[in-house]
């Protein structure tokens, strides 16, 4: 019988179930990160177009998808448009739509910076040697513009694993949706129930962040050296 918080962690398959919950947490993140950074960086790179339907275009989209809050969002996407659309759409599906959409507006926001703050000198220089647009991309734009954008994404990273957290809202089995079942099942008997679940649920967000974090902190110095 449980008789203390510390001993909750270790009763039965709770401590299973929170790292799976942690699982989950890593595998929505990977996939929604690769996916976004990868739409971000080309999103980012056609904002840089001189085209200005295309620049109205992505300037849309980026005011709608990193600027709405996630939690509308995920509304949206799970209650509103399934019932317009008379389908169904699995929570997990949701989440990685609705944070693909999410990381790769802000992403293309820290690319179109980036490349737009590349020195004109060398911009010219390239049009001189009769660099086309494409070679200007390969060998001006992208070396220069893409290597500030690290120390910027790796923080991204970190926000997108804190904010998995929201998902509970809709159901998604994630660290801390399963601590607030067990939380449920033992508070009665155990008053601080919480007090030990959300504390070991703290520890592994901060070993998913912390590293990270720092990383990003190191490459932030290199790149203003």
């Amino acid at each position: 019988m449980v008789s203390s918080g510390l001993e909750i962690l270790f009763d039965g398959t709770n401590i299973a179930r929170i790292l799976t919950g942690m699982l989950r947490v890593a595998e929505i993140s990977i996939c929604s990160l690769l996916i976004g950074f990868l739409f971000g960086i080309i999103f980012g790179i056609l904002r840089t177009s001189e085209s200005i339907i295309i620049k109205l275009i992505f300037k849309i989209y980026l005011e709608i998808f990193r600027i709405m809050p996630l939690l509308v969002l995920l509304f949206l996407f799970y209650y509103i448009l399934p019932e317009i659309f008379q389908t169904t759409i699995s929570n997990m599906t949701v989440s990685i739509v609705v944070f693909i959409l999410w990381i790769s507006s802000e992403v293309s926001d820290i690319v179109r910076s980036t490349l737009i703050s590349v020195s004109k000198a060398q911009i010219d220089a390239g049009r001189a040697l009769g660099l086309s647009k494409i070679q200007q991309y390969r060998y001006i734009y992208l070396p220069q513009g893409l290597k500030p954008i690290i120390p910027a994404s790796l923080n991204l990273i970190t926000r997108v694993i804190k904010t998995t957290s929201i998902l509970l809202i809709i159901g998604v089995p994630e660290m801390v949706k399963v601590g607030q079942q067990i939380i449920e099942h033992y508070t009665i008997k155990v008053p601080t129930a919480s007090f030990w679940v959300y504390g070991f649920i703290f520890i592994l967000y901060f070993i998913l962040c912390w590293p990270i974090s720092r990383l990003a902190k190191t490459l932030e110095r290199q790149v203003a050296k």
